[in-house]
């Protein structure tokens, strides 16, 4: 048995696997000093003195048609009920573009949504009657999720609202990320 070395611990492999990542990616990210735009550029020595602004990345507006209601995605599933019996659900809505979009100013079709537990304004609002407001109208960035939770009394409706929403409005951004 001293022959042989020890197989490392298995607990310390995810982390020895995330360092390698994080390595890999830092060899391969280098931010153009200009325009803020992130360039991927395999092999380049890095200095120490070079500022990474890898939230510096600028958007550029487009038009609505340069994305599409298929960008955002609204998951919604049963959670354990409020101490009074009444059904709560997790909503969880996340921008599932592949081409680097992000949205913004995310309307939903949603009735006369209500909810015994209260949600944060900023994260969903109703505004009025079939018009409710994602994320305060801010960014939704690409792979970017928010969730919030409620609660209904009547749970049938509130399920298929919430199921049938349909995105009324939404405005796109799309930011430059250079191929290797």
């Amino acid at each position: 048995m001293g022959w042989f070395p020890r197989r490392p611990e298995v607990h310390l492999l995810p982390a020895i696997l995330s360092l390698a990542l994080l390595f890999a990616i830092l060899y391969f990210v280098d931010v153009n000093g200009g325009g803020g735009a992130l360039v991927l550029v395999p092999g380049k020595n890095q200095s120490a003195g070079t500022t990474r602004k890898l939230f510096g990345i600028v958007g550029e507006r487009m038009g609505v048609e340069s994305c599409s209601k298929d960008d955002v995605v609204v998951y919604q599933g049963a959670t354990a009920p409020l101490p009074n019996g009444i059904p709560t659900y997790t909503v969880q809505v996340l921008n599932v573009c592949s081409t680097g979009c992000a949205v913004a100013d995310i309307h939903v079709s949603c009735g006369w949504f209500s909810s015994a537990r209260l949600i944060n304004p900023r994260v969903f609002r109703r505004l009025g009657y079939d018009d409710c407001l994602v994320n305060d109208g801010a960014v939704l960035r690409p792979g970017q999720s928010l969730s919030f939770q409620y609660a209904n009394t009547l749970s049938l409706p509130a399920l298929r609202l919430l199921r049938l929403l349909a995105l009324d409005h939404i405005s796109c951004m799309r930011f430059l990320l250079l191929p290797l």
